[in-house]
């Protein structure tokens, strides 16, 4: 198809997707069910059932036959609340949140500001981040999407680089323990702990991991000798990262390092995809931005760190690797 027209319908099929999540159609169908059957569960109109089930047929996510329906293998991975690799709390916080914050998408181009003020009419002086812990509801779906992407990402990120000299990693707004846990499974010597928010901590114990509730720009960090960030320093402006970077260098001893999970730009920042698009995201939703590895580079020399490594990891985050002299 011509690159402007699948452009043009792009966000329909998103919009396909979102629905049925929002709706709970994956949820019904790991055994196959009538299209009147389905619009029943879901107190829904018979023919709009049906239009957006087929739809769901034609994208990949559901498969029909003699007029029953059922997840396909992907779906039913990623689409299903259930299910252990779920990314559906991504979708209903893309859903809910994102697509929102995008409408807006020309004014953060023109004032380069994130544009929750303009759109959910929170003040401009408000803590961005307490949108997602207003109510335990709220909470769960967002940590839920970051979940389902850790799953993806944190064991090819943990992959990257020997960390068989480490002993203790913690991991600094760690949230459901994804990293942690992925850390511990590869390197069983390593021991592991996670560092968030109090309810954070109180709703995602993880076995085998120290939970440890406090906040990293505010609290003393527990001590380590590997910390993580994973998703973090793309968020926030740059003196604010800088200020977080100091902190976790002199908690450090000599021979420790921070590892850092991000998408990494490509050095011309015209790719990969996926890490454009998400640092537009954070323009239209932080104060952050994603970061090519020489731009990693300089920002952590600066901070002390030396030894900056890189990997791409094939995952939605890349790792990085910057070790305390």
């Amino acid at each position: 198809m011509n690159p402007v027209l699948d452009l043009i319908e792009a966000f329909r099929r998103s919009q396909v997707l979102f629905t049925a999540v929002h709706l709970g159609v994956f949820d019904l169908l790991t055994t196959g069910h009538t299209a009147p059957a389905i619009a029943n569960r879901l107190s829904a109109d018979l023919r709009a059932t049906e239009l957006l089930l087929d739809a769901c047929v034609n994208l990949g996510l559901l498969t029909k036959a003699d007029g029953r329906y059922r997840n396909t293998p992907d779906a039913d991975r990623y689409c299903r609340r259930s299910s252990p690799e779920t990314l559906a709390g991504y979708m209903l916080y893309s859903r809910d949140v994102l697509w929102h914050l995008w409408a807006n998408l020309p004014d953060a181009v023109r004032e380069g500001s994130h544009r929750w003020p303009q759109t959910f009419q929170l003040d401009s002086g408000a803590d961005i981040f307490g949108h997602f812990f207003r109510t335990p509801e709220s909470l769960r779906t967002f940590q839920q999407g970051m979940h389902g992407f850790g799953l993806l990402s944190s064991p090819k990120v943990v992959a990257a680089f020997d960390l068989s000299g480490f002993h203790h990693l913690c991991d600094l707004g760690g949230g459901t323990g994804h990293l942690a846990a992925a850390a511990r499974a590869h390197w069983p010597r390593l021991s592991a702990s996670v560092f968030d928010l109090p309810a954070v901590i109180a709703a995602y114990p993880v076995p085998g991991v120290d939970g440890i509730a406090g906040d990293f720009f505010a609290d003393p960090l527990p001590p380590a000798d590997l910390y993580a960030l994973g998703r973090i320093i793309h968020d926030w402006s740059t003196p604010k990262v800088e200020t977080l970077l100091r902190k976790i260098y002199a908690a450090l001893p000599p021979g420790g390092a921070l590892l850092l999970a991000e998408a990494l730009l490509d050095d011309d920042h015209t790719g990969p995809r996926h890490a454009l698009l998400q640092s537009l995201n954070m323009l239209t939703c932080t104060e952050g931005r994603e970061r090519s590895a020489p731009e990693y580079r300089a920002l952590l020399e600066s901070i002390g760190f030396q030894a900056v490594e890189t990997r791409r990891t094939g995952a939605p985050v890349d790792a990085i690797l910057a070790r305390k002299g």
